[in-house]
């Protein structure tokens, strides 16, 4: 009993009440910035450290306007734009305006001399708020604060580039993918998904072309390549573009279609499928005749009308043989017909003959379409022969 109310007069002391109430005002904070950075919290603690801010500037410029000029209040107000709402930034904005109200009185009329609050250092404030209020409006419509955005485009970034990695082939068979995106950009409106289905024996390959290009069909290319990743292995090859086209006319977006080829290859054998939508025509280097042949496969564009038949293409791919399958921005441009673009393609192919195919995909780009304002992909499937087995890779 003595032990127990010893405990609690301890207990009872400032001190610990101190450590209590500082241990709570922590967690407290901790949970608040946690929750801002997520979205989903109050902006006060950052409203309140730059409402402070600015009467410590005002009071800087008043004590030496030299050395701290007027336009120093464009600190807080582009700080606010990055980290407040837009309802907080007015806040700050009112009190941005009084300080400089202020200033201009104490430190009198611009035609006095330098350092004072003169009209282009109105005009420099006001753009600066006009601008991160913008900001801070578009921050407030998708719903995420500034920093989570960057985090949340890399993240869809590498998503797509995970949907678009091509699983292992077995001895014998080589296969690589090059996508480059128009305009230098990180997304594309060309993805690629693939897996090996029947045991493994089987090797699907989609690779899509979405309407638009970069940016502008990034958000719906990795849409389309989670739904058609899901589709891919799970329904019998004849039946992926028919459930793909109609998955494209339920989103009923403005610009709904998309081209896709859809290769099915029989890892054992070299026997394959070709199912098109729209899509331009494979390519197969016949290792006997050193020829490229066409091979083109009848449908329409996924997301056009429903009910769409897609008939195949068959062949086989033997030793020694090569498969290019590629989107149209690689061979077609405003100034070139998709006739001359696979022409320039087979050309610059046929270096790789001799040499093996082995890193011709990302140069066989650089080559064709180095500098085209387009998303362009190239996926070469080989079926090597025994001296390119015997090689070291």
């Amino acid at each position: 009993m003595a032990a127990g109310r010893a405990r609690r007069a301890e207990a009872d002391t400032f001190t610990a009440r101190w450590k209590k109430q500082w241990h709570r005002a922590r967690v407290g904070v901790r949970r608040a910035a946690v929750d801002y950075f997520r979205g989903n919290g109050s902006d006060w603690v950052a409203l309140g450290g730059l409402l402070i801010t600015i009467p410590v500037i005002a009071a800087l410029t008043l004590a030496d306007p030299v050395w701290i000029s007027p336009v120093a209040l464009v600190l807080p107000i582009v700080a606010g734009g990055l980290l407040l709402r837009p309802a907080s930034l007015l806040g700050l904005y009112a009190a941005g305006a009084t300080a400089l109200i202020v200033e201009s009185v104490r430190l009198g009329p611009y035609t006095d001399g330098p350092s004072r609050v003169t009209p282009g250092v109105v005009l420099v404030v006001a753009a600066c708020g006009f601008f991160g209020l913008l900001i801070a409006q578009f921050r407030s419509r998708v719903g995420v604060p500034w920093r989570r955005g960057g985090t949340m485009l890399f993240d869809l970034r590498e998503r797509i580039r995970v949907q678009s990695k091509l699983p292992d082939l077995p001895g014998g068979w080589h296969h690589e993918m090059a996508l480059r995106p128009a305009g230098g950009q990180s997304f594309s409106g060309d993805f690629v998904v693939a897996a090996r289905t029947n045991g493994g024996r089987t090797l699907e390959v989609v690779l899509t072309d979405v309407s638009g290009k970069g940016m502008d069909a990034g958000s719906r290319a990795l849409l389309l390549s989670g739904a058609f990743g899901g589709l891919l292995g799970s329904l019998p090859p004849h039946a992926f573009l028919p459930a793909a086209n109609g998955y494209l006319l339920r989103q009923d977006w403005d610009e709904g279609f998309a081209t896709s080829i859809h290769l099915v290859l029989d890892l054992d054998s070299g026997d394959y499928e070709l199912y098109s939508a729209g899509h331009p025509p494979g390519l197969q280097l016949s290792a006997g005749s050193g020829r490229w042949e066409e091979k083109t496969a009848e449908g329409p564009l996924l997301g056009v009308y429903d009910g769409a038949q897609f008939d195949p293409v068959k062949g086989t791919l033997r030793p020694g043989d090569v498969l290019m399958l590629f989107t149209d921005g690689l061979v077609e441009t405003s100034d070139r017909d998709i006739v001359e673009g696979i022409d320039r393609l087979t050309g610059e192919a046929d270096r790789y003959v001799a040499g093996g195919f082995h890193g011709a995909a990302w140069h066989l780009i650089e080559a064709v379409a180095k500098d085209v304002n387009d998303d362009r992909a190239l996926l070469l499937i080989c079926r090597e022969g025994p001296t390119a087995q015997s090689l070291p890779h």
